[in-house]
């Protein structure tokens, strides 16, 4: 069994080893959180590309070979210090790293030096159409990503105005100097602010989302743990319930029997034969303390796997009942959900499972059913070969059960156990009222005196 921290991290499963070499198996390997993450940072890196590519590369497209080249080199040199500032904020965010303060004061000071020398290149370049379309793409381009890659290493949504706002009005106090006109002056400060708003609130979602899902994991696992310190509480307290008086009256006996000893009194002898008798009768309860811990009662079981696999993210449905089946099918049975559950948990990355219970024709049919097997279409789902399966397939052995596991078609992975109910007792049969007939009297004989 697994440890309860262990299944709540659902991709990082036992099944799937650091040498595992199929294709995704890098993917598989994380967990639901680190997925998450690595989505989230990657989105911010591809930002730095669509920067280069919206903005740097279009230039070609409007000016010349010359011109065009040191503007991209300088779009290319803000998207590759945007995505480094991204990735260290994102760090910080998650605690594995200070606040990059240094980093992002040397990316805002980029973004000026780089939108000042985009505005000079219009005012002092080869004029045209063209040029001035190129050299404010870049201008207003690298404001919206240094806005929206700053607001990453802030918290306070304050400051992140502050950030958007004072990029805006920045955009419009650097253009009045070089003689932009007042209308594109402003045109361009509102182009700005729109895009740094959308471009920086995306990412602080983004990163709030992050949080959100690791904190759910954290949950979950801590669900699991209390689930466990739950059940251990409650043996304690049944084992301390069970034995507490016993050991008391045993102690305090035996106590007796000493001083009675001492003094040669015969009466030791019945305290000893008592406390003997406590003892038997304490070991007796204990069996049955544990006996009622190990032993699975079905609907129990079926209940707290819905818990269990639901606390996991797993959506899991049960359908049927376990009320009125016999106590030794309900135990099988019992202990085929208990494996099955972790199986789902262990193996595979499930997002659904499905528990059905039938009883039909004398038979009692049990069904888990669960996607996000890997090779299940090719037969090697691991779990049908595990030796949790074997001592499984050995409890049914004891009441002629049959268990069957394997693939089930469409990136599913069923496992089935069938029971035969045991006949049930036949009444006793009852004579009608007027069929009774009057007892022969059997013939005396006679005694002599």
């Amino acid at each position: 069994m697994s440890r309860p921290g262990d299944w709540c991290r659902r991709g990082s499963r036992p099944g799937a080893g650091d040498g595992d070499s199929r294709p995704g198996g890098w993917w598989r390997r994380k967990s639901t959180p680190a997925k998450v993450e690595t989505y989230t940072r990657w989105s911010f890196h591809f930002f730095a590309v669509i920067e280069i590519a919206s903005v740097g590369l279009a230039a070609f497209a409007q000016v010349g070979t010359r011109l065009a080249t040191w503007l991209c080199l300088l779009v290319c040199v803000h998207a590759l210090l945007c995505a480094v500032t991204a990735s260290r904020a994102l760090d910080w965010t998650r605690g594995r790293r200070e606040q990059p303060v240094r980093l992002m004061w040397v990316l805002g000071g980029v973004t000026a030096v780089i939108a000042n020398v985009a505005l000079a290149l219009a005012e002092r370049g080869p004029g045209g159409a063209g040029a001035d379309a190129a050299a404010g793409s870049v201008f207003g381009g690298v404001l919206i990503f240094g806005a929206g890659t700053l607001a990453l290493g802030v918290r306070n949504r304050r400051r992140v105005l502050a950030i958007v706002a004072g990029f805006a009005l920045g955009a419009g106090t650097f253009a009045f100097p070089l003689g932009v006109p007042g209308p594109a002056a402003l045109g361009t400060a509102v182009a700005v602010l729109v895009g740094a708003s959308f471009f920086a609130y995306t990412s602080v979602f983004s990163v709030w989302l992050l949080n959100a899902v690791y904190a759910l994991d954290e949950a979950r696992e801590t669900r699991a743990r209390l689930a466990v310190a739950e059940e251990r509480l409650r043996f304690g307290r049944d084992l301390h319930d069970v034995m507490g008086r016993n050991l008391a009256v045993i102690a305090l006996k035996s106590e007796l029997a000493v001083q009675l000893a001492r003094r040669g009194r015969p009466e030791a002898v019945d305290q000893m034969t008592e406390v003997q008798r406590i003892a038997r009768e304490s070991q007796r309860e204990v069996r049955e303390v544990v006996r009622g811990y190990r032993e699975a009662d079905l609907g129990t079981e079926l209940a707290g796997a819905q818990s269990v696999l639901t606390a996991a993210g797993i959506d899991c449905e049960v359908d049927g009942s376990a009320t009125g089946l016999p106590a030794q099918v309900q135990s099988a049975l019992g202990w085929v959900v208990r494996e099955a559950t972790t199986n789902v948990l262990r193996h595979g990355d499930a997002m659904r499972c499905a528990v059905s219970l039938r009883v039909a024709e004398g038979r009692v049919t049990l069904s888990v059913e669960n996607d996000g097997v890997p090779d299940a279409e090719s037969g090697a789902a691991e779990p049908v070969k595990g030796s949790g399966l074997a001592g499984l397939r050995e409890r049914l052995s004891k009441v002629d059960g049959v268990l069957r596991a394997g693939p089930a078609g469409g990136g599913l992975f069923r496992l089935t156990a069938d029971v035969p109910l045991p006949p049930a007792p036949e009444p006793a049969q009852h004579p009608e009222p007027g069929s009774l007939k009057p007892a022969v009297p059997h013939p005396v004989s006679e005694v002599t005196p």
